[in-house]
């Protein structure tokens, strides 16, 4: 999956390592307490942002960047919105899930269409799952175990999967119904495409995207 310079979102939700380390031309950001991430598995930020909330701290780091408390953006929404406006267009986010607060789970859903909204991808990783976005594209997986696709901006039309225990051809699936929860691999190798609209997938660990 990684192409080179990414950006690397340690938020304060659930914690499992990282699936592949940061280089010198990835950008590394602890979103708050995703600082005490960091320090527990020996990962350097370039920088930690936040209103330092659920840190209860102010960090001692060299490059801080204060939040307010009252804003739009969560601590995590303006971590991609740097990373865009630093040019990244791949984000790696852990810690995005689970966690005290199970709102900002959906609210890092939505960061993902966000991202593929905006010609960019982003991969939130949990336990034993990833989740990402994509938008008038395909997703070519290999690998095996269990695939769920969900449309999460309206309509989506034009999707089909192959490749998969249950599939479709040409199908137009909408928000309020979730037809593709539960899905898995049937093949060495599967494709989810979208002709026009916003899917979101999730797919076991044991399965990776393919070019």
């Amino acid at each position: 999956m990684k192409n080179g310079h990414e950006c690397y979102i340690i938020g304060a939700g659930d914690f499992f390592g990282l699936n592949e380390l940061p280089d010198d031309s990835d950008y590394v950001i602890a979103a708050d307490a995703g600082l005490n991430h960091c320090r527990k598995y020996g990962i350097i930020p370039d920088l930690v942002l936040g209103d330092f909330d659920s840190l209860g701290e102010e960090p001692e780091h060299p490059n801080v960047l204060r939040l307010p408390v009252e804003k739009d953006d969560t601590d995590t929404m303006y971590a991609v919105r740097l990373g865009l406006e630093k040019g990244y267009r791949h984000f790696y986010i852990y810690g995005a899930l689970g966690g005290k607060r199970s709102d900002h789970s959906i609210a890092n859903m939505q960061i993902l269409v966000y991202l593929a909204n905006r010609g960019a991808r982003g991969w939130i990783f949990g336990s034993d799952c990833v989740w990402t976005a994509i938008r008038n594209t395909t997703l070519s997986l290999s690998g095996s175990g269990g695939v769920s696709v969900f449309c999460i901006d309206g309509k989506a039309q034009g999707v089909t999967l192959k490749g998969l225990k249950y599939e479709i051809h040409d199908a137009e699936i909408s928000s309020d119904y979730p037809i593709g929860v539960s899905n898995s691999m049937a093949a060495d190798t599967a494709e989810i495409e979208v002709g026009s609209g916003c899917l979101l997938v999730m797919y076991d660990k044991g399965i990776g995207e393919t070019e």
